[in-house]
């Protein structure tokens, strides 16, 4: 096949690549035909799944709305993905134009495109990393250069932390990162669950072993360990449908057919 502009040399485009099959569910234009045969596999075992990858996006604009609104300015975003509306240098420039914002991704294909869409923008900036390296992260130059650790700071940990399995201890990574935190700091977090989930769900999960990023579902108590000592804001935990919703049509008959859990929380 044509190699399109924004995918740079090196990227397989024999093999799906999970960003690529998660801009297809969000409406994005950035994915080839294996992975939209993935995320059409994937559909007949869930239909809902792409409802849920929106909403995932939908808690990110909320979080980052309410976050700038509170007077938070910059922004460590993990697991960012491929661009599309709504992003988070996007939601936050447009209340607060000074916001500074670090997009950090594994999939170099994702990164690559990031890094077009940022040109021009000197308060973003895109890294291409693993989230469970989260010294690295901390070191990185471009970090350091736009984000202040000495004061709050925003952890975006968002429909990412399933894709880094157990042997890669994310409940470390998290803790480290969090760490680096100055009090008034927040973190959000969403992770998929298989909590009431039924088995084609289950089996839907199981065909993210065809990507470069294979699917952890964990339970609600394990996500929430993630968040430490931190303070969860109201409504706590949640199934993302559950979180602070804009209108109440939004929260639709059975939230937890999301297959997700969604927090905010506060660095005393």
């Amino acid at each position: 096949m044509t190699r399109p502009s924004w995918a740079p040399e090196g990227i397989d485009l024999d093999r799906p690549s999970a960003s690529r099959v998660y801009d297809y569910f969000v409406g994005g234009m950035h994915n080839f035909e294996i992975d939209r045969e993935l995320a059409q596999m994937i559909e007949k075992f869930t239909p809902n799944v792409a409802e849920t990858m929106r909403a995932n996006r939908d808690l990110l604009r909320r979080a980052v709305r309410l976050l700038t609104d509170a007077g938070i300015d910059q922004y460590l975003d993990l697991g960012s993905g491929i661009p599309t509306v709504g992003n988070v240098h996007e939601v936050a420039q447009a209340r607060n134009p000074q916001a500074r914002v670090v997009y950090v991704d594994i999939d170099p294909v994702a990164v690559a495109h990031s890094q077009a869409i940022l040109d021009g923008n000197p308060l973003t900036a895109v890294i291409h990393a693993d989230v469970a390296q989260a010294d690295s992260i901390l070191a990185n130059p471009d970090v350091r250069r736009l984000l202040d650790f000495e004061r709050p700071i925003a952890v975006l940990l968002l429909g990412v932390l399933h894709f880094v399995p157990d042997e890669s201890d994310p409940a470390a990574a998290v803790a480290k990162l969090l760490d680096a935190c100055v009090p008034g700091s927040y973190v959000a977090i969403t992770h998929a669950t298989a909590d009431g989930q039924p088995q084609e769900v289950l089996d839907a999960q199981k065909l993210s072993g065809r990507t470069s990023t294979e699917i952890t579902l964990r339970g609600r108590d394990e996500i929430a360990a993630y968040f430490g000592d931190w303070t969860l804001l109201e409504p706590g935990l949640v199934q993302l449908p559950l979180w602070r919703p804009e209108d109440p049509a939004d929260i639709g008959e059975n939230p937890e057919r999301s297959g997700a859990y969604g927090g905010l929380a506060k660095k005393d």
